[in-house]
């Protein structure tokens, strides 16, 4: 074996005792995306599965966290600061004097959803996953893409509601109490698909929010917020309670 230790643990706890080991020594940064499973598998000489198992047991506790779609990132320090606060895009339009409305793409129910979406809510068996489809637009221009995938053990009736009325952030607000949240954001080039339901070209920028939510140590949402980069901007101001 190339870089782990020849000590009689097993070859799944070597690999973790090297993930952590680069994580504690700060090579990886927190936040930062983990090499790929076949980078890893390279690296160590060890198996696929073995590979898979030491990050699964990672990310369950919490060392790692699965971002469907993306890939897996050093898990930030407990507890933590969000940098961008939970907020609700229907007001943040109203606020500024504009009108909103929301399109709904799809509101169903995956009963089998794939083996990323299962690693990202930390479920051990087979569990369906409850998925909505948004766009919001400001003055009849779209200028967010909102993407929620839901625990229907937390959050009943979700499939049910009409969201072109309604605010999913509401609905999941008064469904279930948010006792912890993790932010990434990229810059992304929009997707085929994305560039249709925002109106813009494909490649264009986007800012991508991925944003996953717990009640308690249970997973309640995995979300991926697109916004048209010449559109919109993130950003907070808070008061410190620090000296």
């Amino acid at each position: 074996m190339n870089a782990l230790s020849d000590s009689a643990s097993p070859l799944y706890e070597k690999v973790k005792a090297f993930v952590l080991g680069n994580i504690g020594s700060g090579k990886w940064a927190r936040n930062s995306r983990l090499p790929s499973e076949n980078e890893l598998v390279s690296t160590l000489g060890v198996s696929r599965m073995t590979v898979h198992r030491a990050l699964r047991e990672l990310t369950s506790e919490g060392h790692l966290r699965r971002i469907q779609g993306v890939g897996t990132f050093i898990a930030p320090p407990r507890p933590q600061s969000t940098l961008i606060e939970i907020s609700n895009i229907i007001t943040e339009i109203k606020a500024r004097g504009s009108r909103h409305r929301a399109e709904v793409v799809v509101v169903e129910r995956i009963e089998r959803p794939e083996a990323e979406l299962l690693l990202a809510f930390e479920f051990e068996t087979v569990k369906p996953v409850d998925h909505s489809l948004v766009i919001h637009f400001e003055n009849d221009r779209p200028v967010q893409l909102e993407e929620r995938y839901v625990n229907p053990d937390l959050v009943s009736g979700y499939i049910d509601q009409d969201f072109s009325t309604l605010a999913t952030y509401d609905y999941l607000q008064n469904a279930t109490p948010l006792t912890e949240v993790e932010h990434l954001i990229s810059a992304l080039p929009a997707g085929e698909n994305q560039g249709r339901l925002l109106h813009i070209r494909p490649a264009d920028c986007c800012l991508v929010l991925h944003r996953k939510t717990w009640t308690g140590p249970v997973v309640a949402t995995v979300n991926t917020f697109t916004y048209v980069g010449s559109r919109y901007s993130l950003g907070s101001r808070y008061l410190h309670g620090g000296k």
